[in-house]
């Protein structure tokens, strides 16, 4: 089956190089334009951009997706189905209609459609979490599915350890559904949830919140997005790992440098930091933090 592949994320990158060692390696890739990063603000290529050189797939990187320009090029590779995942674009017509297009979505749909499916279902304290391939249409995640996976969610699952395991459950699923082209099933809208995208106030631990709510924030947004700690000069403390401190803590609020790491007082419970990020510091453990701290 020729396939057209869009995509940009890490997540993406995975599943396109597991496509692209079977029957149905795409015949031209498409991602978003490179982008500064990092502290330097180097120009820097989207990870599928990366992947597709190292496969030698012929890529393309327009500035719209929904351009003529872009069209024309993904009707010059004559696709039977265009595939997407974790393509960070609306995709409008004339393209959404001219080709059957499927997604790879990181969630049980009809739950967490959006953004953030992986981060909110840590947050939320899901036990189980999967990946669902569905048509795309002109909704929100709301095509119907064709085929669903599950993976379970551990109790020291970060984002990093799960997306892991979810890129190749991904992979693996997409490939089963072109191979096999199972009937694609309408969502049902009464067990609908949404995915927000990760804000500024999401990455605040907010101890006015349960200590057990705070670990799963931290987990989920790590390694890659951060969670953090307000002092009480109103800098930010990066915290990387935590856990939910046995016996009694600090009042709500207050952050405790009396034992061997840090500790948050929560609205229930408190927040040992184990780990930590101090401002324009490296990472460190807790009681490395603790030490410098005390001197």
């Amino acid at each position: 089956m020729r396939t057209v592949y869009l995509g940009t994320s890490d997540f993406a990158a995975t599943v396109l190089r597991q496509l692209a060692a079977s029957s149905h390696r795409p015949e031209l890739v498409v991602t978003r334009p490179d982008r500064p990063r990092g502290r330097g603000r180097k120009l820097s290529p989207p990870p599928v951009a990366d992947a597709a050189r190292e496969l030698g797939i012929a890529l393309d990187q327009p500035a719209s997706v929904n351009a003529p320009e872009a069209v024309d090029t993904i009707a010059r590779a004559r696709p039977d189905v265009v595939l997407v995942c974790a393509f960070g674009a609306l995709i409008t017509e004339p393209l959404l209609s001219r080709w059957e297009m499927l997604n790879v979505h990181p969630s049980l749909l009809p739950r967490w459609r959006g953004a953030a499916p992986i981060e909110r279902a840590i947050m939320s304290g899901d036990e189980v979490t999967g990946v669902s391939i569905m048509r795309v249409g002109a909704g929100f995640d709301d095509g119907p599915v064709c085929g669903q996976a599950t993976e379970p969610i551990g109790s020291e699952d970060t984002y990093g350890s799960l997306a892991v395991r979810l890129e190749t459950l991904g992979a693996d699923l997409l490939v089963r559904t072109l191979d096999e082209r199972p009937p694609c099933v309408p969502q049902d809208e009464a067990l609908v949830t949404y995915a927000a995208k990760i804000t500024a106030e999401d990455r605040e631990l907010d101890p006015s919140r349960p200590a057990a709510e705070l670990e799963r924030v931290v987990r989920a947004l790590m390694p890659h997005i951060g969670a953090h700690v307000v002092l009480g000069d109103g800098s930010r403390l990066g915290v990387r790992a935590a856990r939910v401190a046995g016996g009694t803590g600090p009042p709500q609020g207050k952050l405790s440098f009396d034992g061997p790491v840090p500790v948050l007082g929560t609205a229930d419970g408190a927040l040992e930091l184990l780990e930590v990020q101090p401002p324009g510091g490296r990472p460190m453990s807790g009681e490395d933090y603790l030490r410098g701290h005390r001197r």
